[in-house]
């Protein structure tokens, strides 16, 4: 094993975004000697994350990380250089921010209409972003794109970044976290280009996450570990899927089980 790529909120940190909380709120070290265990091993840990740029670049100092990618695969950073991975989408001078653009384009207020009380902006962690709008609530994503395309957006989508549990909405029985980005990023994007900057062959590596997004980085790496506090469904439905397994613990506790199974299985 060469390197994981770690999710933060709901994987390495535990509840509340404490690196130093476990599953039961209590005080607990698992994530940090994963983190450890990495280190001793000569693994990099690559941190991909729906937090702004900001946020991970703190997360990364902290722990000691390299590379990160922020705002689900948006932008990645390595050793300090930044690239998009929006495509054809960039901020410039003249059209702000790529947030700005999205904004102007109509999508959001389109999907608030459309989703009155069933959606809304993430506050306060949907200020102050570069690319993505970051709402909470529950709606089919797979409805909200052919919305999109039927408005001739196509080129965004909304993408369900996993549960979030320090929030409720009235009516809603369980709110999620969703991101609009444009359709061509991704966390296994970012992930595969990280792979490819690096030089990493896909058995080299490893993921670990707890969202429906984070899944979709399975494809590009040796094994993906779903921690055990993921969302039920999704935790069900990925049995006996090739490559990718689920951890009996959960948050950084998971991460934990994670790494140091796959080290000792000889990865």
């Amino acid at each position: 094993m060469r390197c994981v790529y770690l999710d933060l909120d709901g994987t390495l940190l535990g509840p509340g975004g404490s690196l130093l909380r476990g599953a039961d709120g209590g005080f607990a070290l698992e994530g940090v000697r994963a983190l450890q265990a990495c280190e001793r091993a000569g693994v990099e840990v690559m941190l991909y994350s729906g937090r702004r740029q900001s946020s991970v670049f703190e997360c990364a100092r902290l722990l000691g990380c390299r590379a990160y990618t922020f705002e689900v695969g948006c932008g990645l950073v390595i050793d300090g250089e930044l690239e998009w991975l929006t495509d054809g989408l960039l901020p410039s001078p003249a059209a702000g921010t790529i947030y700005a653009q999205i904004e102007a384009s109509g999508a959001p207020a389109l999907l608030l209409e459309r989703y009155a009380g069933r959606l809304e902006y993430h506050t306060p962690w949907s200020e102050g972003r570069e690319v993505s709008h970051l709402f909470r609530g529950a709606v089919d994503v797979g409805e909200a794109s052919r919305v999109l395309t039927e408005a001739g957006l196509g080129w965004l989508r909304l993408l369900d970044n996993g549960v979030v549990r320090a929030h409720t909405m009235p009516g809603l029985e369980e709110v999620h976290a969703y991101h609009l980005i444009p359709a061509a990023a991704s966390k296994a994007r970012a992930v595969a280009r990280h792979m490819q900057a690096r030089g990493y062959a896909r058995e080299e590596v490893i993921a670990v996450g707890d969202s429906r997004e984070d899944l979709g980085v399975a494809p590009v790496v040796g094994c993906f570990w779903l921690v055990a506090n993921a969302e039920a469904a999704l935790v069900e439905g990925v049995g006996g899927r090739s490559g990718v397994r689920v951890s009996e613990a959960g948050y950084g506790a998971g991460v934990y089980e994670a790494v140091v199974r796959t080290l000792a299985e000889g990865g």
